[in-house]
């Protein structure tokens, strides 16, 4: 019998987090330029479980994204890691808070919340999306956050590649996860989303460095490049992790495709979808 996935990369797809993501108008935006209006429907906690179970998922990261806008120079998407702690402690197991990072903030302020989150309500990672904030994933801002992760023992997950949003795409190089690995070698860095359109520079990374991964969520696994199909199956297998990014994904279908029609063993299968993430939540 197969093993169930764990899902790297999810958001608050209740009715109030949905809700939030459609009242700013750059992500509204996105939702009808993709089509998607319909699938972003608020759920209960119990019929995203109903889901889970449906699709064969263990668990689903919830990240507590702060993400801002590089027009209006705000904050535009704030999870509140309240309501996060809400899904785990009524669904023990089922869902992994990460928290957010406000760079507009106070860093110390949001490192605090960090910390909080991870001693106190048992957050595993820390996700981040520095695209509306104007800054680079190496950039110096960012730097306390991966010192006070690695301290921790958390993974730092991160968008990496384009922006679909009207941010600076230069901001998620994968190229600056080179710096980062580089001076943090004990902190699990994962670039999300494959990196596209420069997939093989985070592939590239992700294989020079031991604690560099990359995760392929908001992309059907049907229309991967080449390159990540490639590295996935052969020596990246122990490097890459599956993810849904919500609603994007669905994750029955995904989950499906990898197990039966991407050409892989089940134990490669079996990686992409749970074991590799677990390693890294040390959930083994």
């Amino acid at each position: 019998m197969a093993v169930k996935a764990i899902d790297w990369m999810n958001y608050l797809n209740t009715d109030k987090g949905i809700a939030r993501f459609k009242a700013a108008p750059e992500l509204a935006r996105l939702l009808r330029w993709w089509g998607m209006e319909d699938r972003y429907v608020g759920k209960t906690g119990e019929q995203m479980v109903a889901e889970m179970d449906e699709a064969g998922v263990e668990a689903t990261v919830i990240c507590a994204v702060k993400m801002a806008s590089y027009r209006e120079k705000k904050v535009i998407w704030d999870a509140p890691i309240e309501e996060v702690v809400e899904l785990m402690q009524k669904f023990p197991g089922r869902f992994i808070g990460f928290a957010g990072i406000n760079f507009f903030a106070r860093i110390t302020d949001e490192i605090r919340e960090m910390e909080i989150a991870v001693k106190k309500y048992g957050f595993k990672g820390v996700y981040l999306h520095t695209y509306g904030y104007g800054i680079p994933l190496n950039h110096r801002l960012c730097y306390p956050v991966y010192a006070k992760a690695e301290e921790l023992g958390i993974p730092v997950s991160m968008q990496v590649g384009h922006s679909a949003e009207h941010m600076p795409n230069e901001m998620g190089r994968p190229i600056h996860l080179d710096d980062i690995a580089l001076d943090f070698p004990n902190l699990n860095i994962v670039g999300s989303h494959t990196g596209w359109p420069w997939s093989e520079e985070l592939v590239a990374i992700a294989w020079k460095h031991e604690n560099v991964y990359m995760d392929i969520s908001a992309h059907q696994p049907q229309y991967l490049e080449p390159n990540v199909v490639q590295f996935l199956k052969t020596r990246g297998r122990t490097k890459v992790l599956w993810g849904t990014n919500g609603p994007v994904v669905p994750a029955k279908q995904s989950i499906d495709y990898i197990r039966n029609q991407m050409g892989l063993k089940e134990h490669v299968a079996d990686m992409i979808l749970r074991t590799n993430a677990a390693k890294l939540l040390k959930m083994e």
